[in-house]
């Protein structure tokens, strides 16, 4: 696995009933991959996760391994309030072809650090699948310091990157201490992507890449190369945007984006609701600005 690069977390579409658009989500795996992202990231919070069925996320990982037909590797996203179906599932993602685990701590209970690395341990003695630890503390509640991601990677030589969600680089310069070039250090928040990239992350876990692959791939290869100039101009334009990702709407927002681009469309399953009101036409607004001084390429 190549954990470096633009890896989508992809939103999961949803037909008029709310059933799974499979269809569509093998046309936008096959889109983003052509655009120069490096992988597929199905099932995380963005991709609505919580609200499918464990039949239904299998079914997702099997849309996204025909679609990327080999090109690139699928990314299982493991969350579950029991760690016997959390093994269970990595196992069913190593059978079906899934190339690695994106390992989450259990919803709801805020374990301590003990509990905690108890379960995201049995994960990752599931299976022979390379792994990145998802640590989002603002999300979830509880929060990987640097010293116990270092733990893990001590006794499992398969957690291979992070996807560090806490908004804070400073985090990224922690592990980078520790670890060294041990793990690969995956920004997971839009609007802090470049920041990381100047502390030593390599890779984003991206949000509204869905609608901007080739927006977000161009402005993370400009920081990764160090054209400072270009880099900035790029985030500047992207970052009313990218700002999306980071609040409690951000599945909405990042889909009524993808709908005014012609790349999905704003269903979403309750309890959330599409936007409505000022928020709506706030969103629509920003996007409308964004598009107007959209960069030359």
């Amino acid at each position: 696995m190549d954990w470096t690069g633009v890896l989508p977390a992809i939103t999961t579409p949803f037909n008029n009933d709310l059933s799974i658009d499979h269809a569509f989500l093998a046309q936008h795996c096959a889109w983003l991959l052509s655009n120069g992202c490096k992988s597929v990231v199905p099932l995380g919070s963005l991709g609505e996760g919580a609200t499918l069925s464990v039949d239904e996320k299998i079914a997702v990982l099997r849309t996204c391994i025909m679609a990327a037909n080999g090109r690139a590797p699928v990314i299982a996203t493991v969350s579950s309030l029991r760690t016997d179906q959390a093994v269970q599932f990595a196992h069913e993602a190593q059978r079906i072809g899934c190339s690695g685990l994106m390992v989450l701590p259990p919803y709801v209970y805020r374990g301590d650090w003990r509990e905690i690395k108890a379960h995201v341990s049995a994960v990752l003695r599931a299976t022979a699948l390379e792994a990145m630890l998802y640590n989002n503390p603002i999300a979830y509640g509880t929060d990987f310091l640097p010293q116990q991601i270092a733990e893990l990677a001590e006794e499992h030589m398969n957690l291979k990157a992070v996807k560090e969600s806490s908004a804070d680089v400073r985090r990224v310069s922690g592990i980078r201490a520790l670890l060294g070039d041990r793990l690969t250090i995956c920004v997971g928040v839009d609007d802090a992507i470049l920041e990381g990239i100047y502390v030593g992350a390599t890779g984003w876990v991206a949000g509204l890449v869905n609608a901007f692959p080739a927006e977000s791939v161009a402005l993370f290869d400009a920081g990764m190369k160090g054209d400072r100039k270009r880099a900035e101009e790029l985030y500047h334009w992207f970052l009313p945007l990218l700002r999306m990702d980071t609040v409690p709407k951000f599945v909405q927002l990042i889909k009524l984006v993808q709908q005014e681009m012609g790349k999905g469309n704003e269903r979403v399953r309750p309890p959330r609701l599409e936007l409505v009101g000022c928020e709506r036409e706030d969103a629509l607004s920003t996007l409308k600005q964004a598009l107007k001084d959209l960069p030359r390429a």
